[in-house]
């Protein structure tokens, strides 16, 4: 090579290292350093919302998750653990539980963390003028949901309380061995009244939100960057990493070539396309973690034909679920039933097989001989390349065995939501990640008060049963009333369509260590730093 072609060979890399922050690279080469103390992520799209108290979504709860902590966080066995509260006391056999809280935990404009901050934020939760979707976690507190209902117009009737600054005392309807797992979940952590108050509907922009957990938020540049900093007072001391950048890069394309070109130092399933999971499984870095999430398609169930529950039942048992993880090569199990596996009280015996015959039967029962006068199918989902494999692979199935027309719709993710909250397509994607890891966050997202149910679908036996489930302290008969409920919820009027349950793929630059991604699939930034594991 000559001397001319070898200047200009350095001034190419010269270039893009001024361009793109990584320097020239052989292909398949691992990203280079991160800048000084930045680590770099992406959400892949923008938060609907940093009010823990209102989001719902993963993207959420993985920015609030770094800027926040509560009464409890999971060990690594998925046990609750002190943070907060730093011991607790169940009395009344187990009707009431009383936590004692640490007082060295700051606010971030230096303010003490109080119990009066986590009984404003339940009762706020709670307040049917939040409209909150998450309320209904909170239901098994006495007076809880006839509060939430308007049945009660007082939230001092509300079992929870500050006795003091530092303990709070939280009375139940029942004994319910889950509930201290919930204290881990974020719709629970505190907030301080004043803020909201006097901020309203903006209380969470930057310059406003005041926070306790290990980063800050810095800025937020909507559907564009997020922006947090290091809290020099978090109580548990200021994470090695000073600057974390958010981004929402929806392409998974253009994430995947960030990643590489050193632009970001963290990718999960959101960022890896899927013909790239074989190559990049051989990478330094790669992690593939099972989670507790199970991807699902729900009926709106209060409109014909789909009120039919054999319409429902043909649906199911037209599709083969035992293609999507040949699709989508991560790692999916297919699921008949809807408790994923590693939780108790899964049963992968419970569902609806794959039968054309039989789902042809059913419809042709239903009014619909061979799929004739059968309205339109419209099948909806968020913007995204997986989920336009999966419908597209259904609606193949669904058109092959039943005889419908099928067209699909998608939407952004944000606007996707706020169709599910307002006005339900007939058929949506969803999926449904642990909050917790009991069988209770799973089945109660499909009872008639809840939020999170867009189904509109409504059966009393079903409610029945997860109450009894939720008083119920011996494990076997607790897994026998969760097997009743999955049949009704999976197999006679199976509102949704379990479909798989989900692994996560992830990439970590190999310059950093300390992520841990767990099967809850929260990004915990708290303990990254730079250094190779």
């Amino acid at each position: 090579m000559s001397n001319h072609a070898d200047r200009f060979l350095l001034f190419v890399c010269l270039l893009l290292l001024a361009l793109v922050g990584a320097g020239c690279k052989r292909a398949g080469e691992a990203p280079g350093r991160a800048a000084d103390n930045y680590f770099r992520v992406n959400l892949g799209t923008e938060p609907p919302s940093l009010d823990w108290s209102l989001a719902t979504d993963h993207v959420s709860f993985n920015v609030i998750s770094n800027l926040m902590v509560g009464l409890t966080e999971f060990d690594k066995e998925l046990k609750p653990a002190p943070v907060i509260a730093k011991a607790w006391e169940f009395q009344e056999g187990g009707r009431k539980i009383v936590f004692n809280l640490r007082d060295d935990v700051l606010w971030s404009d230096g303010s003490k963390v109080r119990a009066q901050d986590f009984e404003y934020a339940w009762k706020r939760l709670l307040n049917p003028k939040t409209a909150s979707e998450y309320a209904y976690i909170l239901f098994d507190i006495v007076n809880a949901q006839e509060y939430h209902e308007g049945k009660i117009a007082e939230a001092t009737s509300v079992g929870v309380r500050a006795v003091e600054d530092f303990k709070l005392e939280v009375q139940l309807r029942h004994p319910a061995s889950y509930f201290l797992a919930i204290t881990t979940f974020e719709v629970t952590f505190p907030q301080r009244q004043d803020i909201v108050e006097k901020f309203a509907s903006r209380w969470t922009e930057p310059g406003n939100i005041v926070t306790n957990g290990p980063y800050r938020l810095s800025s937020w540049k909507h559907e564009n960057e997020i922006e947090l900093i290091a809290n020099a007072g978090f109580f548990r001391g200021r994470p090695a990493i000073e600057n974390v950048r958010m981004f929402m890069v929806n392409e998974k394309t253009t994430a995947l070539a960030m990643y590489e070109q050193g632009q970001l130092d963290f990718v999960d399933n959101h960022s890896i396309p899927i013909f790239e999971k074989n190559r990049l499984s051989k990478q330094r870095g790669f992690k593939r973690v099972p989670q507790l999430r199970g991807y699902y398609y729900g009926f709106r169930t209060d409109r014909p034909p789909y009120h039919d529950p054999r319409v429902r039942q043909a649906f199911m048992m037209a599709v083969d679920r035992s293609v999507f993880p040949s699709i989508l090569q991560g790692g999916e199990i297919p699921a008949p039933s809807w408790i994923p596996p590693g939780m108790p009280a899964h049963n992968a015996k419970i569902g609806l097989p794959f039968n054309a015959v039989e789902a042809r039967r059913l419809l042709r029962e239903a009014g619909y001989p061979d799929g004739k006068n059968f309205p339109p199918v419209v099948l909806a989902y968020n913007t995204e390349e997986d989920h336009k494999l999966v419908a597209e692979a259904a609606q193949s199935m669904w058109q092959r065995n039943l005889g419908v027309v099928v067209k699909l719709e998608n939407q952004e993710w944000k606007v996707y939501l706020k169709q599910l909250q307002n006005n339900p397509p007939a058929i949506f994607r969803l999926g449904w990640g642990a909050d917790y890891p009991d069988p209770d966050n799973f089945m109660k997202l499909f009872t008639a008060n809840s939020g999170n149910n867009h189904t509109r679908w409504k059966n009393k036996k079903y409610d029945q049963l997860l109450e009894q489930a939720a008083r119920e302290l011996d494990p076997k008969k607790r897994a026998k009333l969760y097997d009743e409920a999955q049949k009704i919820l999976c197999e006679t009027d199976l509102p949704i369509m379990p479909l798989f349950w989900v692994a996560e793929s992830t990439l970590l630059n190999p310059h950093f260590s300390g992520l841990e991604l767990t099967s809850m699939a929260r990004m915990d930034l708290k303990n990254v730093r730079p250094g190779k594991e």
